[in-house]
């Protein structure tokens, strides 16, 4: 197909505000999906989707719709997720797109995930066509909606289109405005393959499944294709396109979207954001444009049963392949010994790989609890990076710990304002300004500590606001901070499985809880067991477990006081020596419990 026929574009906006029932009613009407086989959120093909109401993979679709002028015209359309944590799955889509339908709720207005979406968005050049869904509920309010629009987001929006993707209401006006404001595909400057990796999985029987967008060229079976990232060739064995099943083809050309299949086994031998070309005659420079998103929160993975680590390591690469962000590196635990040191964007990314790897591949794994990337700047002038407090360096080389920042930006309803505020102070949070958006609701920022919010952050919000407040963050920089290495003594003796970095203020605090847990899993011991939060030897938190006690005056019926007390005396003697020398035994359930994120 020509060119000038072919739009690329992607759908983006807060979660559950219809982007995938948006699709759904495009490939309805446009009969590019049998009636026999729709079902709901169609390109939501994972159970955990499905049951959730929310998109956590991008998924890739192709539509051929005729237009009111005769032309028939090939539309390639990606559903993106919303949530803050795939926030990387939103940015391979974008790279793959010219334009991008942003989608509000007529009924919620724009979000915080809207304003981060669309920042987005406009950092790639994209055209942005504004959709109010929704139009059909009681409570919609399209006229203050599209005044957000225009002060929130800057974006022209008298001409907005209202839809419905329930009923079907305006999407063919929709489509007729993707066809004539889109842009389609700039001809290429050289007639050569090139094409860019946006996502890829994994077939146990046909290897890993390259998701591609081409920029040039063209790339048919029995080619011999050249990875530029891992300097590798492989030879492909089909090619396809998305309808939206997976259907082959006999090539795929400039400006299409589509996959590749070829001979690779090896989920290590692909970099998501990587160029193809062609091995005889291939292009000089890389598809330029692809965001790559680091992660933010660093948790431990280990498998219940040690036997699984072979798995778990499979796994993890095979993982890797349709999530760019996720980062992974051997770890050794004293605790729950071999794993994975894993990164991730955020805590439901965290809790989504959790539930799918157990799902999925039927792998029980315990997840510690998650930190963030601390900067450590040492006397030497040297500055590293630790994710682990067992990397930390002694304090005697530290010159000081930055801790990263983000910039959180918080839309709520006017009510809870002063509930939101307080909870940001408790978590060393600072008001950086409010604006009013509508006569309901407002616009905080705030400059919070990563740390602080990672955990159930986006939980109180919701709680304060009654599900009405909505949350988004942007990395602002690392700054110096009062971090300290918070240490668990068991018996006297640290315990390194334990340790965790915290800010001073909240030290105490967490040594408390920790402490007090760990009271009730370790089980009594013969003698008594002192357990103790400490910060660079400083005691800052006690308790202690009683020791089993034997009633060695029982076989005593009567006699004088002095052979019960000799008994007793013999009794505290003998427990003081075996402290001295006696180990105290700490079951599994109490590391998973204290490291667990519960």
């Amino acid at each position: 197909m020509k060119l000038d026929h072919i739009r690329n574009f992607s759908i983006i906006a807060h979660i559950d505000h219809g982007k995938s029932t948006l699709a759904d009613r495009m490939l309805e009407m446009t009969g590019s999906i049998d009636k026999r086989e729709f079902r709901e959120q169609v390109l939501d093909d994972m159970d955990l989707e499905r049951e959730r109401g929310i998109t956590i993979k991008a998924h890739p679709v192709r539509i051929d719709y005729k237009s009111k002028d005769g032309r028939t015209y090939m539309l390639n359309i990606i559903d993106t997720p919303g949530h803050v944590d795939f926030a990387h799955e939103v940015s391979r889509s974008l790279a793959s797109c010219e334009g991008a339908l942003l989608l509000v709720d007529a009924s919620q207005g724009v979000e915080a995930q809207t304003v981060a979406n669309i920042h987005l968005a406009s950092s790639y050049g994209l055209k942005i066509i504004p959709v109010i869904n929704k139009v059909d509920l009681p409570n919609a309010d399209t006229e203050s909606v599209k005044h957000q629009i225009e002060d929130i987001l800057q974006i022209p929006a008298e001409d907005a289109i209202l839809t419905s993707a329930k009923t079907g209401q305006g999407i063919v006006e929709l489509l007729e405005r993707i066809i004539s404001e889109i842009d389609p595909p700039a001809a290429p400057a050289e007639d050569k393959l090139k094409a860019l990796v946006f996502d890829s999985v994994y077939n146990s029987f046909r290897g890993v499944i390259l998701y591609v967008r081409m920029f040039g060229g063209k790339v048919s079976k029995g080619m011999r294709i050249f990875l530029m990232g891992r300097n590798k060739v492989f030879e492909v064995v089909e090619v396809g396109v998305f309808k939206p099943k997976a259907t082959p083809v006999n090539e795929l050309l400039c400006g299409e979207v589509g996959y590749i299949i070829s001979n690779i086994k090896d989920a290590s031998d692909i970099i998501i954001g990587d160029t193809i070309t062609n091995e005889k005659d291939p292009v000089l420079k890389a598809v330029e444009g692809f965001k790559q998103i680091h992660p933010m929160v660093y948790s431990g993975v280990y498998p219940s049963n040690s036997a699984d680590y072979t798995n778990l390591k499979s796994v993890l690469e095979k993982f890797s392949l349709n999530d760019a962000s996720l980062k992974s590196e051997p770890e050794n635990s004293a605790a729950l010994g071999f794993g994975f040191r894993c990164g991730f964007l955020g805590l439901l990314h965290m809790e989504i790989f959790q539930e799918r790897i157990e799902r999925e591949y039927n792998l029980d794994v315990v997840m510690t609890h998650p930190s963030v990337v601390y900067r450590i700047n040492l006397k030497s002038g040297e500055r590293v990076s630790i994710d682990n407090p067992l990397k930390l360096h002694p304090v005697t080389e530290i010159e000081d710990i930055e801790e990263p920042f983000v910039k959180m930006f918080v839309i709520c309803p006017a009510e809870s304002i002063g509930t939101i505020i307080q909870i940001c102070r408790d978590r060393r949070g600072e008001l950086l300004q409010t604006e009013t958006l509508d006569q309901r609701r407002v616009l905080m920022t705030f400059d919070v500590p990563m740390n602080e919010i990672i955990i159930d952050f986006h939980d109180k919000i919701k709680s304060a606001t009654r599900g009405f407040g909505s949350m988004d963050y942007e990395f602002d920089g690392y700054r110096t901070s009062s971090i300290v290495k918070l240490e668990i003594l068991v018996n006297g003796e640290p315990v390194d499985a334990f340790s965790t970095l915290v800010h001073s203020s909240k030290a105490e605090i967490k040594g408390r809880q920790i402490v007090e847990k760990l009271k009730d899993l370790i089980p009594q011991h013969l003698f008594q067991i002192p357990l103790q939060a400490a910060v660079g030897g400083k005691i800052i938190a006690r308790s202690n477990i009683k020791a089993l006690r034997k009633d060695v005056i029982a076989k005593c019926y009567g006699g004088d006081i002095t052979r019960k007390r000799k008994l007793l005396e013999k009794q505290k003697e003998g427990k003081r020596k075996m402290k001295l020398v006696g180990k105290v035994s700490i079951p599994q359930r109490a590391f998973t419990a204290v490291l667990k994120n519960d």
